[in-house]
């Protein structure tokens, strides 16, 4: 009997060494959960109820469940390296199905799917056509997506200064190229619908009527329309057009696309006795934009940023929780799959209820603190030279009864 409760000893301990020495070789590995073995004492069925003071049968392995504590967060230099501060798994998708990882490293494959270092790929929330989420549905991110459309000027607005105490221009009949038919001239950039830039040069002119000033405009050169009114109050402020907007005509881009219809707001324009300035000048266009990064917020919302200074939402990362981590069945590759034992999944939202917020530009170490599995490591080798020792001595007793005469 001392043999095999001595066997069991040493089982057990070499088990704890092997639990032990798999968490001290993945002490390195990007969202690796260390385990824990615990042990539990063997009796022969009913013996307790027979005989209280029976000596046991032993030790045997009760279960090595995996801990699913935060690792530490460092960051790296690379936007698609995702780590999740708190509850919850990276969800993923192949051909064997769903898997799901605490191992935030993520790359692009030919596809342009964003995939992890064994080619499945990142699971995120389609995004719906009037905003929002669909949540009921998991797709792959993608990142192949086409230029960012250009949209025309149509609306602006100009805010500056005009000199009150300017006086009308030598030249009465107005002429963009002849700088002594207006005051004062300020140009800005818009754009058509086909994303060509053009410059449109903004033209000043004092009329001999006080508080009264003209505002013509040229794209390109182009005169666009006459010059249209703009008048002030005796405070310096605009009283007509009332609300400041004037609208041009229409000027008829040489590139094909279509006519540019402008209006800008000359709201908060003034006149006052200080000289010319331009405080800002705004517009709604923009020209196409390349892919030129790709933003990841704390909520999992993954955005593509184009040269424009466009967004457009990609989806948002689906991350999965279960109602019991532990019973999750482990796959290698620092991933998991649903089991019996770890309950269904729970699909959500980061930055909610029950879910951790994620960090673009940042992994998730390890959770092994080497300091107490290197401890752990003495402790189960002391058990495996004690049971050892067992053996020795049994086998001592059993020679000594062996050659008694």
């Amino acid at each position: 009997m001392s043999f095999n409760i001595a066997l069991s000893g040493l089982t057990a301990a070499t088990t704890d060494l092997n639990v032990t020495s798999n968490n001290i070789a993945n002490a390195n590995t990007t969202g690796f959960k260390r385990s824990r073995a615990a042990f539990s004492d063997v009796y022969a069925a009913g013996a307790k109820s027979l005989n209280a003071s029976l000596i046991g049968d032993g030790v045997r392995l009760a279960s090595t469940s995996q801990q699913f504590s935060q690792g530490n967060i460092t960051s790296t230099n690379s936007n698609l390296d995702l780590a999740i501060s708190g509850d919850g798994f990276f969800t993923l998708n192949n051909a064997d199905g769903y898997s799901y990882t605490r191992n935030g490293t993520f790359s692009v494959n030919k596809s342009g799917d964003v995939v992890d270092d064994t080619g499945r790929a990142l699971q995120v929330f389609p995004p719906l056509a009037n905003g929002g989420f669909n949540t009921g549905a998991l797709t792959n991110l993608n990142l192949q997506t086409s230029s960012s459309a250009p949209n025309a000027t149509a609306t602006g607005q100009v805010i500056l200064n005009l000199p009150a105490a300017s006086t009308p221009p030598t030249v009465a009949v107005f002429d963009p190229t002849d700088p002594l038919s207006y005051n004062q001239s300020t140009t800005t950039s818009v754009y058509d619908s086909l994303g060509n830039r053009s410059n449109a040069t903004f033209y000043f002119i004092q009329t001999a009527t006080p508080n009264q000033w003209q505002v013509a405009l040229a794209v390109n050169g182009t005169q666009v329309g006459a010059p249209q009114n703009l008048f002030f109050s005796s405070t310096g402020l605009v009283t007509t057009p009332v609300g400041g907007a004037i609208t041009f005509p229409a000027y008829v881009p040489p590139s094909g696309a279509l006519p540019l219809n402008m209006t800008f707001n000359f709201g908060k324009a003034t006149q006052y006795g200080s000289q010319f300035g331009v405080n800002s000048i705004t517009q709604d266009g923009y020209a196409t934009g390349q892919l030129a990064t790709v933003a990841i917020d704390n909520g999992g919302i993954v955005s593509a940023v184009f040269t424009n200074g466009r967004s457009t939402q990609l989806g948002q990362l689906a991350i999965g929780n279960f109602p019991n981590p532990q019973g999750l069945r482990q796959l290698g590759n620092t991933s998991w799959s649903e089991s019996f034992a770890s309950g269904n999944v729970v699909l959500g939202q980061a930055a909610t209820a029950g879910f951790g917020q994620i960090q673009s530009g940042a992994l998730e170490q390890s959770n092994v603190d080497l300091t107490t599995q290197l401890v752990q490591l003495i402790t189960a080798q002391r058990g495996f030279q004690a049971n050892a020792q067992s053996i020795t001595t049994e086998n001592q007793i059993t020679q000594t009864i062996i050659n008694i005469r």
